[in-house]
């Protein structure tokens, strides 16, 4: 497995343009982030630092998530959300931007929230139709989308694996893949064997964290290092991103990897 190190929940200890740096250090040569901005259209300065601050440390970007408004605040994501179609298509362009320079292929499209007003049919037509515009920009660059489940967020109408694929099924391009967070999909029950068995070619990222807590494997339940496992020999080779909280310091937290990046 090729693991990369999620630099908007590891590391947070140091300022955000500092963690590329000392993920390097800790021996990782891949790198991921949420969106690393506070706004869809941060200016080109603000751009161009980031740009550097993964340049300058020597690693590889392997994924990077589109604008999703405030995640503190509940948010998760904009791509259903009608009426703030420009945010998305801004942060797109920047993100393709981004990855051009730094060699990404793996975008995170957050679906989003179901939203007070707005039916909920009518949210995932425009979903289809905000996905078709970002996959193909993506495709400009030999990019891909991941469409990602996920837990602890009531409104956010993608819980399982089944959910995301079912997105996948009705946009029908192939740069649209599923995000096999195992976190999520296992604190919400999903059948993670089945899963692993059944759609392997369709998952375009992995994350991990243990259930429960949300921290690095082996302080949970899950057996992460055996999914893992059963992944590689169902044929995936892309990157695990570690997406924990560590329970301790970030650097003491990597004992598991047992020499693996």
């Amino acid at each position: 497995m090729r693991y990369d190190a999620n630099l908007s929940i590891l590391f947070t200890e140091l300022p955000l343009r500092r963690r590329a740096e000392a993920a390097r250090a800790a021996g990782f040569t891949a790198v991921e982030y949420w969106w690393p901005f506070d706004t869809a259209a941060p200016g080109d300065r603000e751009v161009d630092e980031f740009v550097r601050s993964v340049a300058d440390a020597g690693v590889t970007l392997a994924g990077l998530n589109f604008f999703a408004d405030d995640l503190a605040a509940g948010h998760r994501g904009i791509v259903s959300w009608i009426g703030r179609e420009k945010e998305l298509a801004d942060s797109v362009d920047i993100a393709v931007g981004i990855a051009g320079q730094l060699g990404c292929r793996t975008f995170n499209a957050l679906y989003g929230n179901r939203i007070d007003g707005q039916e909920p049919a009518a949210q995932d037509e425009h979903a289809l139709s905000t996905l078709d515009s970002a996959a193909a920009a993506a495709a400009g660059i030999g990019a891909r989308l991941a469409i990602e489940p996920l837990s602890g967020a009531d409104r956010y109408p993608l819980r399982t694996a089944a959910d995301a694929l079912a997105v996948l099924d009705k946009l029908g391009r192939d740069n649209v893949t599923l995000l096999f967070d195992l976190y999520h999909l296992g604190t919400n029950g999903d059948d993670l064997d089945a899963v692993i068995e059944r759609h392997t070619p369709r998952i375009g990222h992995v994350q991990v964290a243990d259930v429960p807590g949300r921290q690095e494997p082996g302080t949970g339940t899950l057996d992460i290092t055996g999914y893992l496992a059963k992944l590689a020999s169902a044929g995936y080779d892309g990157y695990v991103g570690l997406e924990y909280r560590p329970s301790g310091r970030t650097e003491d937290s990597f004992g598991w990897l047992e020499g693996q990046r």
